[in-house]
C-alpha cells in the first residue's frame, strides 16, 4: 500500500489536481467542463465517463491510508477523508508532528517516519498512528498516515501472555528449588545406614542436579518477565540522571561470586564521573549480563575488564574478555533470544540464551545500542552506548576514535 499510495499522490498532485477540483464543476448530468478540462480518459473508458485525473482523484479519496499532500510552507493542499479521521490532518491544518518531519523532507531527507498517535485517546479511535514522510519534487511532500492500532494490541497481548505465564511458572518452579534443597539438607542430618550409602550417594547426584536445573528455569522465566517487560516497549519516558560510575560498581558487585567461582579476575578502569539518562535498574542489570556473559566464556585466570569514556556526546561502557571469541558468521545473530554459539557450554554454565537480547533492549529503550567486536581465539568487546546526560561530562564532547580490544 505504501508504493501505491506514493504513486496515486504523486500522479494526483501532477496529472489529477485541477481534474480533481473540476470534479466539483461537473454539469448535474454527471459530464465534465469541456471547456476547462482536457479529455484524458483512460484508454477503452466510455466516452463521457471519467477522465484519468478523476479516477485518480477518486482512488486517493477511496485509499486506506491517510494520504496528504503538502505545500513548502506547511498547507494543506490536498487530503483524503482517512488523513482527517487518523488524525494527521484536523480541519487544513497538518498535526505539528507531521509538520515537524515534513520540513526535515524538506531539508533533503528522503523517507521520514513520525509516530501520530492521539495524544487524547478515545474508547472508539486509533490507538497507535503511524506515519511516513516523503518528497514529490518542487517543493511538495506526502504524508502517509496508516492505524497500526491491531498491531500494538497484539503485541501488548503477546507481551501479557508471555508475563503472565512466567509468573505461574515461577512459583511452581521456585517451590521444586526449595524441595530440592530441603530433600539435601535432610541427607546431610542422616547417619547412613548399612549398606545405604551407594543409594545416598545416588539420591544426592539426582538432588543437585534438580536443584541446578530448578534454579536454571527460575532464571530463565525471570528473564522472560524481563524480555517481555522490555521487547515493544518505547523509549522510557521517566529519564533520570544515573552515575555510570554506581551502575559500573553495583554490576562488578553482582559477578563477583560468579568471576570467584571461575577462576576469573575483573578489572575496572578508574570511576570517570559520567552521568546519562535513564532507569538505573535496567542499567545495572544490562551491564551485569554483559560481565556473567564475559566470564562465562573466558578461561580460568584469564580478566575481564570493564571501561568507561565519553565519545561525541554519548557514553560508552565497554566489557571485554579474553576468550574463545565469536565468529562473524554467528556475531549478528548473539542478541537474538535464545541463540547461543556454544549450545553445551550455554547449558553447562546455565545461560538462557536471554541476556545479550535484555541488553539489547535496554540499549534502545534508552536511546542508544550494544555493538560487538570480536575475533575467535582472541576474546570479544561488548560496548554499551548512551547518550550522555545534557550539560554534565560527556554531552558536549568532541568526537574521539573508538577503540576496540580483543
Amino acid at each position: 500500500m505504501t508504493t501505491l499510495a506514493w504513486l496515486i499522490a504523486a500522479a494526483a498532485l501532477g496529472l489529477g489536481l485541477l481534474a480533481g477540483f473540476a470534479l466539483a464543476r461537473r454539469s448535474s448530468h454527471g459530464r465534465p467542463d469541456h471547456d476547462t478540462e482536457p479529455d484524458r480518459r483512460p484508454r477503452g473508458a466510455e466516452p463521457g465517463g471519467p477522465t484519468l485525473g478523476e479516477l485518480l482523484h477518486r482512488t486517493f479519496r477511496a485509499s486506506s491510508s491517510g494520504l496528504a499532500v503538502i505545500g513548502a510552507g506547511g498547507e494543506v493542499l490536498l487530503h483524503n477523508p482517512r488523513a482527517a479521521a487518523l488524525g494527521a490532518v484536523t480541519g487544513d491544518r497538518l498535526d505539528p508532528r507531521a509538520w515537524s518531519a515534513c520540513r526535515r523532507v524538506l531539508a533533503g531527507d528522503r523517507l521520514v517516519e513520525v509516530d501520530l498517535s492521539p495524544l487524547d485517546r478515545t474508547p472508539r479511535g486509533p490507538v497507535e498512528v503511524q506515519a511516513r514522510i516523503r518528497p514529490l519534487g518542487d517543493g511538495f511532500v506526502l504524508v502517509e498516515a496508516v492505524d497500526t492500532s491491531e498491531v500494538a494490541r497484539l503485541e501488548a497481548t503477546r507481551r501479557d501472555f508471555v508475563a503472565n505465564v512466567s509468573h505461574e511458572l515461577k512459583t511452581p518452579v521456585g517451590a521444586v528449588a526449595l524441595l530440592a534443597e530441603a530433600l539435601l539438607d535432610s541427607l546431610d542430618g542422616l547417619e547412613p545406614a548399612a549398606g545405604s550409602g551407594e543409594d545416598a550417594a545416588e539420591v544426592r547426584r539426582f538432588g543437585e542436579k534438580l536443584l541446578r536445573e530448578a534454579t536454571r528455569m527460575g532464571n530463565l522465566v525471570s528473564e522472560l518477565i524481563a524480555l517481555s517487560r522490555l521487547t515493544g516497549a518505547e523509549r522510557l519516558p521517566e529519564l533520570a540522571a544515573v552515575d555510570v560510575d554506581d551502575v559500573v560498581g553495583e554490576a562488578l558487585a553482582r559477578s563477583r561470586n560468579s568471576a570467584e567461582a571461575h577462576g576469573v579476575e575483573i578489572i575496572a578502569d578508574p570511576p570517570s564521573g559520567l552521568v546519562v539518562d535513564g532507569d538505573r535498574t535496567l542499567l545495572v542489570t544490562a551491564l551485569t549480563n554483559l560481565i556473567e556473559n564475559a566470564i562465562a566464556y573466558s578461561p580460568t585466570d584469564s580478566p575481564v575488564s570493564v571501561s568507561r569514556r565519553a565519545v561525541d556526546g554519548s557514553v560508552e561502557i565497554a566489557v571485554t574478555d579474553r576468550g574463545i571469541g565469536i565468529a562473524p558468521e554467528h556475531q549478528k545473530r548473539v542478541f537474538e533470544r535464545f541463540f547461543r554459539v556454544d549450545p553445551a557450554r550455554s547449558r553447562a554454565t546455565g545461560g538462557t540464551g536471554l541476556g545479550l537480547a535484555i541488553v539489547k533492549h535496554v540499549c534502545a529503550n534508552h536511546g542508544g545500542e550494544v555493538r560487538l567486536w570480536s575475533r575467535p581465539g582472541t576474546g570479544s568487546t561488548f560496548t554499551v552506548r548512551l547518550p550522555a546526560r545534557l550539560g554534565l561530562p560527556g554531552a558536549d564532547l568532541a568526537p574521539q576514535t573508538a577503540t576496540t580490544g580483543g
